[in-house]
């Protein structure tokens, strides 16, 4: 590698079920590579079987960075992810080694690659006056005052786009500054790595939502009803944490107490699984200058480690 060169980093992002975790570790049995997880659910200790965490054994022969980190009680921002990714990819770097970062959670990735622009929090008092004025003027005219402040902002936007508006008229308006300034800001944050993108993405979304509605029948079957239970033993939890509005926990835990017919807890799972994955196809294919591979090709594993390792060699 030349010495002039940024060290290389692997990104795999894919929906759930497009096997990431089997190209990752075809990825490691080749190639000098660690792999670091971005899945926002795999960082709660003890949820393992909704989580598709994996097992024991497949832990101990690919390690995986950044799983079972916190209590099911506590919250996981992606700020302190990016903060603990780029830790961990120093630290695999530094032992002469290439960091896979593998995934569906594309918030993360996002703030991994582009930053946290410093934007301010909601104003509600300030929200309600911007509306107010939008009910009086319209939004056209809101957007022509949006134009004035932030030019860059104001081009992106139609002029009807009334939640968008809003915001950056808030941003505007709260810090002095634009929020297109801002944001370019926080592109400054990109890590300091030759990046390759490779997303995984189903040539038949039929034949993925067979793998999901398969794999929630598995996780039913190795006893997602009864890790819920033991978690709720456990901690002290409630359907407004983070971790169990994960998918498959929130209707287990319904089902449980009887707020969801138990016969619609699998159809309710699979659905819910099919939403995510579809939030998730379209996150990368509009917000990720990616490498996109066929996830349903039978040669996937072969082809991305060709693809990896052209991308390292030196």
């Amino acid at each position: 590698m030349s010495s002039s060169r940024l060290p290389p980093a692997i990104l795999i992002m894919g929906p759930t079920a497009s096997g990431k975790t089997a190209v990752a570790m075809a990825l490691a049995d080749r190639l000098p590579v660690e792999l670091i997880s971005v899945d926002w659910a795999q960082v709660f200790r003890d949820m393992d079987v909704g989580t598709a965490k994996p097992d024991r054994e497949t832990l101990a022969r690919y390690p995986h960075r950044l799983i079972d980190l916190i209590s099911p009680e506590e919250s996981y921002s992606a700020a302190r992810f990016r903060s603990d990714a780029l830790a961990a990819m120093a630290d695999i770097t530094a032992s002469g080694k290439v960091p896979v970062l593998v995934g569906g959670t594309m918030l993360y990735f996002r703030a991994l690659l582009h930053g946290l622009a410093d934007l301010p929090q909601a104003d509600a008092a300030l929200r309600a006056e911007i509306d107010a004025e939008a009910a009086a003027e319209g939004w056209p005219a809101m957007h022509a005052k949006l134009a004035r402040l932030d030019p860059a902002t104001a081009a992106r936007l139609h002029t009807t786009d009334s939640q968008r508006l809003q915001r950056a008229l808030e941003i505007c308006r709260l810090s002095g500054r634009p929020m297109s300034e801002l944001l370019a800001e926080s592109e400054k944050q990109k890590p300091p790595y030759d990046l390759l993108s490779i997303g995984l993405l189903p040539s038949d979304r039929g034949v993925l939502h067979e793998r999901i509605a398969r794999r929630f029948d598995e996780m039913l079957l190795a006893g997602l009803d009864d890790e819920v239970r033991s978690l709720r033993e456990k901690y002290s939890l409630s359907l407004d944490l983070p971790s169990m509005r994960c998918v498959g926990y929130r209707q287990t835990w319904e089902a449980q107490d009887g707020t969801l017919p138990k016969k619609e807890l699998r159809d309710r799972g699979i659905f819910a699984t099919r939403q995510l994955a579809k939030r998730q196809i379209t996150w990368l294919t509009n917000s990720f200058e990616a490498e996109n591979f066929d996830c349903l090709d039978p040669l996937l594993g072969d082809k991305i480690a060709r693809r990896v390792e052209a991308f390292i060699a030196p």
